[in-house]
């Protein structure tokens, strides 16, 4: 079998990976070893978490929501079923951006729900 010389590959792979682990806690940023693990596990994690983020800000979104609905009377699930009927098409986002920033506008746009109810 033939002998296999890396030269500068290995150092680039862990390179690489000691880049990545910079700012980590103690050994986790020194250790080509132990670093490769914590950085294996935050790719994961990050992975994991990016499609996480897009639910719980649809959730914050809908709490968001909810409030301001019922200061004007109506619960959520009646504003968006009434905002289905009048065929408007704002999205949650747009939805909740309104309740916070814009009461006035928000407020029109509960009137619209109550009537196509």
């Amino acid at each position: 079998m033939s002998r296999v010389k890396r030269g500068n590959k290995r150092v680039q792979r862990r390179k690489k990976i000691l880049k990545r682990a910079k700012g980590y806690y103690g050994t986790k940023s020194k250790s080509h070893r132990i670093a490769k693990q914590a950085v294996d596990r935050s790719l994961a994690f990050a992975y994991r978490d990016r499609r996480q983020r897009k639910r719980e800000l649809r959730s914050l979104w809908i709490v968001r929501i909810n409030a301001a609905a019922r200061e004007h009377g109506l619960s959520y699930s009646r504003l968006i079923a009434g905002l289905k009927k009048s065929g408007s098409e704002l999205n949650r986002k747009m939805l909740a951006d309104l309740a916070v920033r814009e009461p006035d506008a928000f407020s029109a746009v509960a009137q619209l729900a109550k009537s196509a109810l």
